[in-house]
């Protein structure tokens, strides 16, 4: 067969394939797994796992797109480095901030913000008060990380409005309600790496129909 007589696809054949072919570019980067540094185990690091992550930053593109747009709102990430990677692959045109110890994560420029609990508020004042939306999820299971994370939302948080997602272990439950009045989720967070204490995401919202509801038992 000469090149002349090999079958072309029509014009709108051919903005079909387009668009197939775009959307499974699109699929196939969503499915991508996002690549994060290694866990230190030494700072009690242990990420989510995929299904974990992307629950969770859906759940922060609901409470920004449902905020006027002026001024923008921005997000603190405190001590939660997988929320922050998949939120900035999934939506990078959120305002995000990682507070970390770990400076390994200064790969992340800007967003990148040294934080150490135990000088809860130690932190640039521009950050004071500036934040809608935060994050938390404090390294260690004890009373007093638990309080001093407390007081950097505090310092963080927008004292009008803001909404708070925390993440711990559940024995840490009343502790976390008496100090920021947060209430547990259906949703159960998991890690890559099976731990043996129990997770929860707690918030200071009722979510209604998101992230399981709150769990009233």
């Amino acid at each position: 067969m000469d090149d002349d007589d090999a079958p072309a696809l029509s014009a709108h054949a051919l903005a079909a394939l387009s668009e197939f072919m775009r959307e499974q570019n699109e699929r196939g980067d969503s499915e991508e797994e996002v690549a994060l540094v290694k866990e230190d185990w030494r700072l009690s690091q242990f990420w989510y796992d995929r299904e974990t992550a992307e629950t969770l930053v859906e759940e922060v593109r609901r409470l920004v797109q449902a905020e006027p747009p002026a001024p923008p709102v921005s997000v603190a990430c405190i001590a939660c480095p997988t929320l922050y990677a998949y939120l900035k692959k999934m939506d990078d045109g959120i305002s995000t901030k990682i507070l970390e110890f770990d400076k390994r994560f200064e790969q992340y420029g800007n967003d990148f913000v040294f934080y150490d609990y135990n000088q809860p508020e130690e932190l640039p004042l521009e950050l004071k008060h500036s934040y809608r939306i935060i994050v938390a999820d404090p390294p260690y299971l004890s009373k007093e990380c638990l309080e001093k994370v407390a007081k950097t939302i505090s310092f963080l948080a927008n004292p009008k409005d803001s909404f708070l997602l925390l993440l711990t272990g559940a024995v840490q439950k009343e502790r976390a309600l008496e100090l920021l009045n947060v209430r547990p989720c259906g949703f159960r967070p998991r890690h890559t790496n099976k731990l043996g204490n129990e997770f929860l995401v707690l918030t200071n919202y009722d979510p209604q129909d998101r992230l399981g509801g709150w769990d009233t038992t």
